[in-house]
């Protein structure tokens, strides 16, 4: 069996582990990309709007564009890309390397041994199944990202007339999409009270459009034989579909836009503990796994809002994982939680005394906020936060001087009356 040999193996091509490979190669460790697409740039390749780089790269970006500028880099600092790859194993070994098995159509089944390994894998879309809507089971059903591939890749068009599921970022791209290829958006249909989304899409891609954004609704029926023919949606009264005011509008295709799932089957095998708040491994302050060598960063770890601050936090795993290759060890380590009105937070534990960033996930929506940090019950942070909702991650930066004493570091966040 072919067998190769590096100090790290990165899963994942896209905005997380090209960030990464560029960090480690321009260090001067031996470093494989690994994907199972035939090129590189993952998602990206796919999302043809403008929009990325302006904080990675500090100028605006198209999809395919951003992951170019990436690619490059990781390319001319020195990593090596297996493409059309699969890994279906992940094993760590007695001499501490971890043994990758992997698959392509050119080379077979071969071995990959690596002094550590970068998870990047992403995230998947949640599909019909994952949300149980009742009805016929016509064609005419995507997902809002499969939907795009359609259109952005292949020059097809997934249908004549549509309505949107979820008012998540993609889906709202989407309804942008389908105006300008000639197919109507007649809804975006979203569950909870609020948009899903960043506030510049649903401007961008549904006012702008005069797109109806039905709140606090759902779709309780998919009708059709062959092809999907209408949608029926209710109104949500204390949460339960109103079926009395239910309304039916008639389209041919149904689009979902109702979540991601950071993708970490391989993860479990390699015996990867996985947080069930984000879906995603649970982390170190330097963004490791339980398990010795192996990191994670980006939508695997956690579903992020933009692309680039998922290569901003591979990349800082990516130094990381430098630090492990020249045998440094974290030290120390105490846990971090959440408090009020936060849905989580990352990375899980923190290095008393060390500068490091955190993200972390609004559960309210609020246009005057307060982030608190307390260190053991003592407030040693106070940040006043603009336009806070759950679409939108929150980034924090604590010294280090704010944390030497160690012990648990508590994040809430205050509105109304509590602040």
């Amino acid at each position: 069996m072919k067998t190769l040999e590096y100090d790290v193996a990165v899963i994942g091509a896209g905005a997380a582990g090209l960030a990464t490979a560029k960090v480690t190669s321009a260090a001067g460790y031996r470093t494989l990309v690994i994907d199972r697409e035939d090129f590189s740039g993952g998602v990206l390749l796919q999302c043809i709007h403008n929009g990325f780089g302006l904080h990675h790269f500090k100028q605006e970006l198209t999809g395919p564009e951003y992951a170019g500028k990436l690619e490059s880099e990781a390319r001319e600092s020195g990593a090596d890309f297996q493409l059309s790859t699969t890994v279906i194993d992940l094993k760590p070994q007695p001499d501490g390397r971890k043994l990758l098995i992997a698959l392509s159509p050119s080379e077979g089944v071969f071995q990959i041994y690596a002094r550590s390994v970068m998870l990047a894998m992403g995230c998947r879309e949640r599909n019909r199944g994952n949300i149980g809507i009742p009805g016929t089971r016509p064609a005419g059903v995507y997902t809002a990202g499969l939907a795009q591939r359609l259109i952005n890749m292949s020059g097809l068009l997934p249908g004549k007339s549509a309505v949107i599921v979820g008012s998540g970022d993609i889906g709202l791209i989407m309804a942008r999409r389908l105006s300008w290829s000639g197919i109507p958006v007649k809804a975006v249909v979203e569950i909870r009270p609020f948009p899903s989304g960043l506030n510049r899409n649903i401007v961008q891609c549904l006012n702008d459009f005069d797109i109806p954004l039905y709140l606090s609704h759902t779709v309780s029926r998919i009708n059709g034989a062959d092809r999907v023919e209408s949608v029926e949606i209710s109104p949500l009264v204390n949460g339960v579909p109103d079926e009395t005011a239910a309304f039916t509008i008639e389209c041919d295709t149904v689009l979902l836009s109702v979540g991601l799932i950071p993708e970490n089957e391989l993860s479990k095998k390699c015996g990867v503990a996985i947080n069930a708040t984000t879906g995603g491994p649970l982390t170190d302050a330097w963004r490791m796994t339980g398990v010795d060598g192996v990191f994670a960063g980006g939508n695997v770890l956690h579903v992020h809002d933009l692309a680039d601050f998922a290569s901003d936090e591979a990349a800082l795993a990516g130094m990381r994982i430098c630090d492990y290759l020249a045998g440094r060890r974290p030290g120390r380590e105490d846990a971090v939680t959440t408090g009020a009105n936060l849905r989580y937070v990352t990375p899980n534990r923190y290095i008393p005394g060390e500068d490091i960033q955190f993200f972390m996930r609004s559960m309210v929506v609020d246009d005057n906020a307060v982030l608190l940090a307390e260190l053991n019950g003592v407030e040693i942070m106070r940040k006043k936060l603009r336009n806070v909702a759950p679409p939108e991650m929150i980034s924090v930066n604590i010294d280090g001087k704010l944390t030497q004493s160690g012990g648990e570091l508590r994040f809430s966040l205050l509105t109304g009356g509590d602040k």
